[in-house]
């Protein structure tokens, strides 16, 4: 039918401009820029305009954007790429970040959650689980609770919603704890040094979530100055571990119960090294952005079993293809979120996460680049391959444009002409050497 009319070609291209994207955004509009007389003021032709009427699609299609694997693998696949290359400008230098940050004190360090009960384990090849088995790595019990009626699955879940603030209260302290190593007080540390940072959010099997961080020490103004003499990783190291044993959240409440929060006992720091793997001693440059962006894209659904979606009813539960552990995660996330007490942690629109409504990854300003910069990069060179630049000077062009939601995903004919397509060059993302 498509060709019959003759609007294969046309469709083809629109749809290689998603770069693979199964799940697009579909858009019902107009935007139409007018040429502007920079004297006057006054209004006068449209010099482009863009109906989706008349496109091959009979709409505008924009990439979902999702980060979630599970989702979208074409879209997280690009967002994965960002990370890495985002994550590796503030250990090379590049994309705007300045090479020295190379010679920084950096270290890359993993913050667990604290104990809800007994799960089943792998503590040796000798020694078998508390429940008497010997797991094989695949066992899908493994990280569960050995008794879930007395597993602590409320603490779990409010740990999750108050992770966030946790490490923000952690980057106090830890600033704290560097500038009295340094001697210094709080206030005359942001004139000697400043602390970057970027992270991820991970979920373990068990359904807590942790954090992996590479931390860095700048000079005052950021990595294009240089750290003090006093700034070594040693330094960073000890102030990290130190911070983190003393940060604590105060929680809600429940039922006489109050909660506190914490990190886990297992932290661990490493210092990031400049040169390749020897025997496997060092962490390099390369393995920590490959690791790091490699759990940028993955949520709960892919540790612990559970949805990838909000829920609007808790009966949607019944169907849902979950494990028994999600099962009671987010139940117990459910049932919190109906305390008014709790309304600030919108815990039935997180009950998905299992509590965790945080970014998936986040950086301090100065650490280096953004995810939107890079996607604003992307996008010019794909308008430069394109055909040649349209003026859109604010002062000499006005823009009216009017876009309605029409849906998301494609047609059957669509998706299947969208799997025989290769990318449009720009659409792809960034190649990473990951």
């Amino acid at each position: 039918m498509l060709a019959s009319l003759g609007t294969m070609p046309e469709l083809a291209r629109q749809l290689s401009g998603l770069g693979g994207c199964t799940r697009p955004i579909r858009l019902d509009g107009h935007r139409t820029e007018y040429a502007v007389d920079t004297t006057t003021g006054e209004i006068g032709r449209a010099v482009h305009h863009l109906d989706s009427a008349t496109l091959p699609a009979g709409q505008l299609l924009v990439r979902c954007n999702n980060r979630r694997a599970t989702r979208c693998q074409a879209c997280a696949e690009t967002y994965r790429r960002d990370t890495y290359h985002l994550i590796t400008a503030g250990l090379r230098g590049g994309k705007g970040t300045s090479d020295q940050v190379a010679t920084h004190p950096r270290v890359f360090a993993t913050f667990t959650a604290p104990s809800f009960g007994p799960v089943h384990n792998r503590p040796s090849s000798r020694r078998p689980c508390r429940c008497g088995a010997r797991h094989a790595e695949d066992d899908s019990t493994l990280s569960t609770p050995l008794n879930p009626d007395t597993y602590d699955y409320e603490a779990a879940v409010l740990w999750n919603a108050h992770a966030g603030a946790l490490w923000r209260r952690f980057s106090i302290y830890l600033r704290r704890e560097i500038a009295k190593r340094a001697g210094l007080t709080q206030r005359t540390f942001r004139d000697h040094a400043r602390i970057s940072f970027a992270k991820v959010a991970e979920y373990q099997k068990r359904g807590a979530v942790h954090f992996h961080s590479v931390i860095r020490i700048d000079g005052p103004e950021g990595g294009d100055t240089s750290p003090p003499a006093w700034a070594t990783a040693e330094l960073l190291t000890d102030a990290i571990e130190a911070a983190a044993n003393i940060t604590q959240v105060n929680g809600p409440e429940i039922d006489g119960r109050t909660h506190t929060f914490v990190f886990g006992r297992q932290l661990d720091v490493r210092t990031i090294q400049s040169a390749d793997f020897d025997n496997g001693q060092e962490l390099t440059e390369r393995a920590v952005a490959a690791y790091i962006a490699k759990y940028a894209t993955k949520g709960a659904e892919t540790a612990t079993g559970t949805l990838d979606r909000p829920l609007k009813f808790l009966a949607e539960l019944a169907q849902a293809r979950i494990t028994d552990h999600a099962r009671r995660m987010i139940r117990v996330a459910w049932t919190l979120g109906a305390r008014p007490e709790l309304a600030e942690l919108r815990l039935r629109a997180w009950a998905h996460m299992l509590g965790f409504r945080g970014h998936f990854s986040t950086k301090s300003r100065r650490y280096s680049t953004t995810l939107g910069a890079l996607r604003d990069a992307r996008a010019e060179w794909r308008r430069a391959q394109v055909g040649p630049a349209i003026d859109t000077d604010p002062d000499s062009t006005l823009v009216l444009s009017h876009w309605v939601f029409a849906g998301t995903g494609l047609s059957r004919g669509e998706a299947w002409l969208s799997a025989s397509l290769e990318p449009a060059p720009g659409t792809e993302g960034e190649p990473t050497h990951a």
